[in-house]
């Protein structure tokens, strides 16, 4: 019967993960330890693999049709090496109630920026817009006359009041890469549930071009989670295997699911995803503390 349970997990996490880049991986810690009876601590290791092997599978999809942003998911990855170790330690430190309202805490954060973000942010291009002899640039929000930026403030949609500096597209990898790095080693989801929403919000990148991208990260982030974590980790692979091959699996289906749907109801069904997922850890993990 456990087989059975972690291959339709599987499946489900799959499709959810290839057709958003995140949301799959939110679903799986709170699947291994309330329908599989894992620990916390064991569920963020078994999630690992599952998430990051059915990443790499995804991505492979994506890349096919081009959507992948190589350089900058590389970086992006490269920039949370230290900080997942880091998390990595953290966790086995965490009393696993904690661990799960602190996993419910940043899954309802990542939902509520994706519900307020200026809708006309999906639709921008990933690709840089040419300037051409004879055209002005693109003017940014309050980079009109009558309406002049503060000094030294950025003008960045997406970083209102921010010092000008923190727009810049090199900081901004830096210290996203660096949270979803932390991230992904204390709660063991691949860090979709962030990475999405700030490749939209920060990048200007739409859905599926951010969804394609955050494969890459979560594969990357896995990877050196992963590898902090085999020394002392536990692993099920009676388990793991069966949920790993049913989520690769469904991941390529998830792609497909992504291709027909509008951007904006991707980017709902996610931030509705994040919410449910995140009142049913809190209300289980508090009720249990109280």
């Amino acid at each position: 019967m456990t087989v059975w349970i972690a291959l339709g997990l599987g499946v489900l996490i799959g499709a959810f993960l290839g057709a958003l880049g995140g949301g799959g991986a939110i679903l799986t810690v709170p699947a291994l330890v309330y329908l599989l009876h894992q620990t916390a601590q064991d569920a963020t290791t078994s999630s690992v693999i599952i998430v990051g092997a059915a990443a790499v599978t995804g991505m492979i999809g994506y890349a096919r049709s081009g959507h992948v942003r190589w350089r900058l998911g590389l970086v992006f990855g490269a920039a949370g090496i230290l900080t997942a170790y880091a998390g990595t330690a953290l966790d086995r430190q965490v009393d696993q109630h904690c661990l799960l309202i602190g996993f419910a805490a940043v899954t309802l954060a990542a939902a509520t920026a994706m519900l307020l973000r200026s809708p006309t942010r999906t639709e921008v291009s990933a690709e840089p817009v040419p300037v051409t002899a004879g055209t002005a640039p693109i003017p940014l929000v309050g980079d009109t006359a009558g309406d002049p930026p503060a000094a030294g403030v950025s003008t960045d949609p997406a970083l209102p009041g921010f010092p000008r500096w923190f727009a810049r597209p090199a900081v901004k990898i830096i210290l996203a890469g660096l949270g979803v790095g932390f991230l992904t080693g204390f709660f063991g989801v691949g860090g979709g549930f962030v990475i999405v929403p700030a490749l939209v919000l920060l990048f200007g990148l739409p859905m599926p071009v951010a969804a394609a991208t955050s494969l890459l990260i979560i594969a990357v982030n896995s990877v050196v989670s992963l590898a902090a974590r085999v020394s002392t980790a536990h692993f099920n692979w009676s388990i793991i295997v069966p949920f790993t091959i049913a989520a690769m699996t469904a991941s390529l289906a998830g792609k497909l699911i992504a291709g027909r749907l509008p951007d904006k109801i991707l980017t709902r069904t996610f931030a509705v995803l994040l919410i449910a997922i995140g009142v049913f850890v809190a209300v289980q993990n508090i009720t249990q503390l109280a």
